[in-house]
């Protein structure tokens, strides 16, 4: 007995994810441009919140009425407040580690993202792992794939393939690894910043899974942490950031990268992340992360005149083979499920068989008596 293929379950998952991805490369890209023209990190993320949360609270009300809401309780609250504290600690210590060193090496520790959140998912048994399962054992092997994949991606340029018509101009987000070559410390002190910052990332994954199985609205959860998020950040930035002209922003590409971050970053980007880690969790989310190298290679050849290497080529042709790996082992776990509720008795309909006989065998009991 097999399951029947779902547009919802199968297809639609995997658009989406893969069309967040890429918004997040470009909001990147904005970011980089916005900071080169003098915009500080902290006001740009306290910015960015107080948009998104600004957008997000009249729409969750206006649907709220069309929704099933569950009550929200003092444990919502707290865990929503933890969200946003360590999304926006996650994404303070990422731009500082930026800032320290190169978006490149910020994409290549981003790598252990999936490693992290199936560690942390196998550890609170949020995921099955079993030497026997070829499912199990598909997930592992693929995250072990794409994640080599990415660094080989990151790290081996190789020969050039295609040449761009285009005067070459190097990427802010792919460029020549050389790093590897310096032994400054400000490398070792972005390498700790943004191995922190991502695995934050991984808890808040774990935790946002473990928050949408007790209370399952991703609008109004979104909302709660973010609000949690802009008061924080808001806060931080106040603190780090006291001068006032710090914070005008112009008609210029600094309000063009804040309310785009704002709108699509933390609002939407956010609701599609609660909705995907609801409906497949958190491995199957992080395990398309590696293919923000291969968006960033393609955008720097298309935008920027990049020249297209053997090793992007060979980089993306690992990832690609390690995601189908992950995502064959969470197709083949979900119809193990359900074939396996199928086939077994039915767990509503037993007790009431088992209370309908014990009450008749007590009737029967007292009309003998």
């Amino acid at each position: 007995m097999t399951r029947r293929w779902s547009f919802y379950m199968d297809f639609l998952p995997v658009v989406v994810i893969i069309g967040n991805e890429c918004i997040d490369m470009g909001l990147l890209t904005l970011f980089k441009a916005a900071t080169l023209q003098g915009m500080n990190n902290h006001v740009f993320i306290a910015y960015a919140y107080a948009v998104g949360t600004s957008v997000l609270l009249p729409v969750t009300l206006f649907t709220r009425r069309s929704r099933v809401v569950p009550p929200i309780s003092f444990s919502i609250i707290w865990k929503s407040i933890l969200l946003g504290a360590l999304g926006c600690t996650s994404q303070i210590l990422g731009y500082i580690g930026i800032s320290y060193s190169t978006p490149t090496l910020a994409s290549a520790i981003g790598n252990l993202i999936p490693a992290f959140t199936f560690m942390l998912a196998v550890t609170f048994r949020m995921e099955k792992l079993s030497a026997k399962s070829r499912s199990s054992n598909a997930k592992v092997m693929g995250s072990i794939i794409s994640i080599a994949g990415a660094f080989v991606l990151t790290f081996y340029k190789g020969p050039p393939i295609l040449q761009s018509s285009y005067t070459h101009i190097s990427s802010p987000i792919h460029q020549p690894v050389e790093f590897l070559k310096s032994v400054d410390s400000s490398w070792a002190i972005a390498g700790v910043l943004l191995t922190v910052d991502y695995f934050m990332g991984s808890i808040w994954y774990i935790l946002q899974v473990h928050t949408l199985k007790e209370f399952p609205d991703e609008l109004t959860l979104v909302l709660l942490y973010s609000i949690a998020a802009t008061i924080i950040s808001t806060v931080v930035a106040l603190l780090s950031v006291p001068d006032a002209s710090d914070w005008k922003i112009g008609l210029n590409l600094s309000l063009i990268s804040i309310v785009s971050s704002g709108i699509f970053g933390k609002l939407v980007g956010n609701i599609v992340s609660a909705w995907a880690l609801h409906l497949k969790g958190a491995v199957y989310v992080t395990s398309f992360k590696p293919l923000q190298i291969i968006i960033s290679v393609g955008l720097g050849i298309i935008f920027l005149g990049d020249t297209l290497c053997l090793g992007s080529i060979i980089g993306a042709t690992i990832i690609s083979i390690g995601l189908y790996g992950v995502l064959w082992g969470k197709a083949s776990e979900e119809i193990e499920e359900d074939v396996g509720i199928l086939e077994s008795p039915s767990t509503e309909n037993a007790p009431l068989l088992q209370s309908y006989r014990t009450e008749t065998f007590e009737k029967t009991k007292d009309g003998n008596v």
